[in-house]
């Protein structure tokens, strides 16, 4: 007898909630459905905009550390201009501007550019097959900066505008890398921006489907109130479920964001081989996202997590108030 009492709370226990009830109100099942063909869209919906957030943040990066490594390179090198003028000797000139920079500590290295190497550089805006040989075209001196000590580029100036008034001048590139600088940050500054606008994208999503999710299971949410459940509960059921949306859908979404810089530094490596490809380089750099830039990707994609579960947190309390 005893044996039969106890075997009947167990089968009981174990018996299948009532099939005439709605899913929603079964016993065991989740106050929030955990997948249903809204929540999947929601997650593919947060994995396009972290794909999209990422490539900006990766292309944001690119240009970054490429306007650096230019920033860098340019900076270690000036330039000595001297202009060819009537009865003066433009090659004596040159070597006496030559000597001056040679003198300058601070100076590691200095190459006189020739009549045809200076003619070359006009090409681009003048064409190829111009006799220039009757144009006062101006010749350089390339100047790299180095020896282990800081050069006074104030005093070569000083120097050389004493040494050979109207003739020599000398340029930094200080106009070009302010210039260089001001593009990037532009650049940046307009990646970063894209990203804010794709997070708030997201949370607007977000807010959306929670007010469809709070009117969907509006009576089970009227049913928990019912026997005691406060606003709390609720909100943490549902921000459980689209936290864990958004972490799917961000972890998707930045995945294939890493995939795609992946792939393209790989066809950017192969491509460059060939001499269209070291052009391409040389214009615009390296193609190749730094450790930096998968981490901000990666950290997207958690941020697209936390706004999901934030923003249904808050979407929930509002409609409950």
């Amino acid at each position: 007898m005893s044996t039969e009492t106890e075997t009947r709370p167990r089968a009981a226990a174990a018996a299948p909630a009532d099939p005439g009830l709605p899913a929603n109100l079964r016993r065991n099942a989740p106050l929030v459905p955990t997948d249903t063909s809204a929540g999947r869209s929601l997650a593919a919906v947060i994995a396009i905009l972290t794909f999209l957030a990422g490539l900006c943040a990766g292309a944001a990066e690119i240009v970054a550390s490429n306007a650096a490594q230019w920033q860098g390179s340019v900076a270690q090198e000036v330039t000595i201009q001297v202009r060819p003028g009537p009865g003066r000797d433009v090659d004596a000139d040159l070597a006496r501007a030559e000597s001056i920079a040679r003198s300058e500590p601070g100076i590691g290295e200095a190459r006189v550019f020739s009549k045809s190497e200076a003619e070359r550089l006009l090409e681009p805006w003048l064409g190829s097959g111009l006799d220039l040989s009757d144009l006062p075209v101006p010749r350089l001196i390339a100047l790299r900066l180095g020896g282990g000590q800081t050069a006074d580029l104030k005093r070569l100036r000083t120097r050389l505008t004493e040494a050979l008034p109207g003739v020599a001048s000398l340029d930094d590139h200080a106009l070009w890398l302010q210039r260089l600088s001001t593009a990037a940050g532009a650049f940046v500054g307009l990646g970063i921006g894209v990203v804010v606008l794709v997070l708030v994208a997201t949370g607007l999503a977000v807010t959306f489907a929670t007010r469809g999710a709070m009117a969907g299971n509006r009576e089970v949410v009227e049913v928990l109130h019912f026997v005691g459940a406060d606003d709390d509960f609720i909100a943490r059921s549902f921000q459980r479920r689209f936290f864990g949306l958004g972490l799917r859908g961000g972890a998707i979404g930045a995945g294939l964001a890493i995939l795609a810089f992946a792939l393209a530094g790989l066809l950017a490596r192969a491509a460059r081989s060939g001499p269209a490809g070291q052009e391409i380089e040389a214009l615009f750099g390296t193609f190749s996202v730094g450790w930096r830039g998968y981490a901000s990707v990666i950290l997207i994609g958690v941020i697209a997590s936390l706004v999901t579960g934030v923003v249904s947190r808050l979407t929930v309390r509002r409609f409950l108030a």
